[in-house]
């Protein structure tokens, strides 16, 4: 995502830049306006832009400007959270920090993020929605330290981008103080899902010094040690 310097005037930007620049402005516009060209209008205003330059800018319509939205998050996610804060935790920790994190930031304009959910959701958005999932995620797991380019790569992110999608879910509709609902069904979606990891890791032997074979299971079943 395109980032606009501060010292930047709205009149002076790039079209990338004004919309890196109205990105976080406008849910607060799209909770009452929806994801359309008056809440982009008000965005604009609200930071002295010109309105029909704010447009151009949001030309791809309301999942140009979803996807910035949740763009801003990633960035500020990863300015909440820098290396040297991730550093002295551990993976399990990190993540639930960074997911928590997006939480935390997407808490205020959770009526926006409902009106997103339903457009994601139409058939002809499916394949975006899945991008902004994956994105996400990858961004998380690099957060995180991960550099894995096999297999794991890609399960990694796919299991995750499932555990952030359908925390939100409840974090939408959560009303429990400090989002105490949300956090624990993060804990138990993790949980699950180290759990599954650490029984996977038993099956391959990791840290056992053997891998498991079936031939060699199975020949121990009919000639048992004496």
């Amino acid at each position: 995502m395109t980032i606009a310097s501060p010292d930047l005037t709205p009149s002076d930007m790039t079209l990338d830049e004004l919309q890196a620049a109205l990105a976080p402005v406008l849910p607060r516009h799209a909770a009452f306006d929806g994801w359309r060209a008056p809440a982009v209008a008000m965005a604009a205003a609200e930071v002295g832009a010109d309105a029909d330059v704010a447009q151009l800018a949001f030309s791809g319509g309301a999942m140009a400007m979803i996807d910035a939205w949740f763009a801003s998050i990633d960035a500020r996610m990863m300015a909440a959270l820098p290396p040297e804060k991730l550093a002295a935790m551990s993976i399990r920790q990190r993540i639930t920090a960074l997911i928590e994190s997006r939480l935390t930031l997407l808490a205020r304009d959770r009526e926006a993020l409902r009106r997103a959910h339903a457009i994601l959701a139409m058939p002809a958005n499916v394949a975006h929605a899945a991008k902004l999932g994956w994105r996400a995620a990858d961004i998380m797991w690099r957060a995180a330290g991960d550099t894995s380019t096999d297999l794991a790569h890609y399960t990694k992110r796919m299991t995750l981008a499932g555990v952030y999608a359908s925390t939100l879910l409840v974090f939408v509709d959560d009303e429990s103080e400090d989002w105490a609902q949300s956090r624990a069904f993060l804990a138990r979606r993790i949980e699950g899902v180290m759990r599954f990891e650490r029984t996977k890791a038993r099956w391959k032997g990791v840290g056992g010094g053997e891998r498991l074979s079936l031939a060699r299971f199975v020949g121990r079943l009919r000639y048992p040690a004496i």
